[in-house]
């Protein structure tokens, strides 16, 4: 159908879906962490302006929630649907490894959830508080558990083989596998990173409105910290990750890198700016390059080689064209951030950084950019572990199921029909909601609407002046 054949289908629709899914939980792990951050620094100062950001924050944190819920439960029934190979054969394995999430995170967040969406004038504030670290901590042990499955398929340790089907023999090392901390770092880091690009942007676009308040001022210093100190550590997460990636998948390294031939007479591998990689020719097509610099990040030595792109049989080789591209735009983004957070940094310090409409609006401009990083970062991880499911052990022609083209063409169009509406709704009322800014908060108890007050009054006439008072008083009337 359309050229593809039913595997080319069923990876497009996989994509498809789970392009859609990363985004939402990202966002949940990094809001989530805020939330907790913001309530404990309104319990410790008794500052009214983080009690008016949670409550902001938390409104997109619950819609954000529920369609990262949806997007996800999908995901699970194709892994049956369209990847029966993958099942049959590694199911002892990433079961079990869905279920503990399950059962640990996904019960964490769902039984404090409520109290954390619907208990602040029910509960007490200690309680409230450790609802919503309760939360905070799901999100992450959830995270845990889904890169220790992808992880294990990338670096897959601790099994045998039985009658054609992988067996656990060791689970410490199932889960502890040699890319896992490197990938559980850098994910999370990635979501921290991506919610503080998302604040920011907000903070900066009320702030170019002339909306200068306390709570658009505290957030764009929050992201702003995040940003200065997070960038940079993740930068050297993921040379770590790069390094361990080029031990355990080297075919992968040299597709992101362009580098296709290996040469012991040239010292030094060049770090490619910029080309087009060509998959049959083997080679690169208007190459920009600085000499030496490759194997210093690769190797961290000026003279290192790593084997080249060519070397590996056609068969074992990723895509180069993708790679190379999706790896420049994850590594150019975090440049990027990094950027923007010294030049909020000087801003800062320079008493400019609330002030300055060229800094917000580069804020603005990159309040997506964590997220798109995150995409190219898994297209690069997925794609750079073809033509692998599970690393060196099932090709991915072996995993998909026995479907007709049509069928899996006619269940993408679906997808398509429905996602783009329905996520699209919700991205929509998520932007409305920040668009709407912080507003300040009325508990039950002490509600604080009324005559002079600076937001929405809480019985109608309140809002009046006090000096007309004597229009509620039909005995002052004389």
């Amino acid at each position: 159908m359309f050229g593809f054949s039913a595997m080319e289908l069923a990876r497009i629709q996989f994509g498809f879906t789970v392009s859609f899914h990363i985004i939402f939980p990202a966002i949940t792990i990094g809001l989530a962490s805020y939330l907790a951050v913001l309530e404990y620094r309104w319990l410790r100062t008794g500052k009214q302006v983080y009690r008016d950001l949670y409550h902001f924050w938390i409104k997109i944190f619950s819609v954000n929630f529920g369609m990262g819920v949806v997007s996800g439960l999908v995901m699970a029934y194709e892994f049956g649907t369209n990847w029966g190979g993958f099942s049959r054969f590694a199911g002892s394995v990433t079961g079990p490894l869905l279920a503990y999430e399950v059962l640990t995170a996904f019960f964490l967040e769902a039984g404090f959830l409520g109290v954390m969406l619907f208990g602040w004038d029910r509960v007490g504030r200690a309680l409230h508080f450790f609802a919503t670290c309760m939360v905070a901590l799901g999100t992450l042990i959830s995270a845990t558990w889904i890169l220790a499955s992808n992880s294990w398929m990338q670096t897959p340790q601790g099994y045998a083989i039985v009658n054609g089907a992988v067996v656990p023999t060791d689970w410490l090392a199932i889960i502890f596998n040699p890319s896992f901390p490197y990938r559980l770092l850098h994910m999370g880091v990635a979501a921290f990173l991506a919610t503080a690009s998302l604040v920011a942007a907000s903070a900066a676009w009320h702030l170019l409105r002339k909306n200068d308040n306390p709570a658009n001022r505290k957030m764009l210093s929050m992201a702003v910290w995040m940003l200065v100190i997070v960038a940079p550590i993740q930068a050297l997460i993921g040379d770590a990750h790069g390094l361990n990636t080029l031990q355990y998948q080297p075919a992968k390294i040299a597709a992101l890198e362009g580098h296709w031939q290996s040469d012991a007479q040239e010292k030094g591998l060049p770090l490619i700016l910029f080309a087009i990689p060509d998959m049959e020719q083997e080679k690169n097509h208007y190459e920009l390059a600085i000499p030496q610099l490759g194997s210093l990040i690769l190797t961290h030595s000026l003279e290192g080689d790593i084997r080249g792109l060519a070397t590996f049989p056609k068969e074992d080789r990723p895509n180069a064209t993708i790679l190379f591209f999706s790896f420049r735009v994850m590594v150019g983004l975090g440049i990027a951030m990094i950027a923007l957070g010294l030049w909020a940094s000087w801003a800062r310090w320079r008493g400019r950084m609330f002030t300055s409409p060229w800094l917000h609006r580069a804020l603005v401009a990159m309040g997506p950019s964590g997220l798109i990083a995150i995409l190219a970062g898994w297209m690069t991880t997925e794609i750079g572990r073809q033509p692998w499911v599970v690393y060196g052990l099932l090709r991915t022609s072996d995993a998909a199921s026995a479907h007709p083209p049509e069928a899996l063409a006619l269940s993408l169009g679906l997808f398509m029909a429905v996602y783009f509406p329905v996520f699209g709704i919700g991205i929509t009322y998520m932007l409305r909601l920040i668009k709407k800014g912080p507003q300040a908060y009325e508990d039950e108890a002490h509600p604080v609407g009324g005559a002079g007050k600076n937001h929405t009054a809480s019985r109608p006439l309140s809002a009046t002046n006090e000096d007309m008072a004597f229009v509620h008083n039909p005995d002052q009337w004389s």
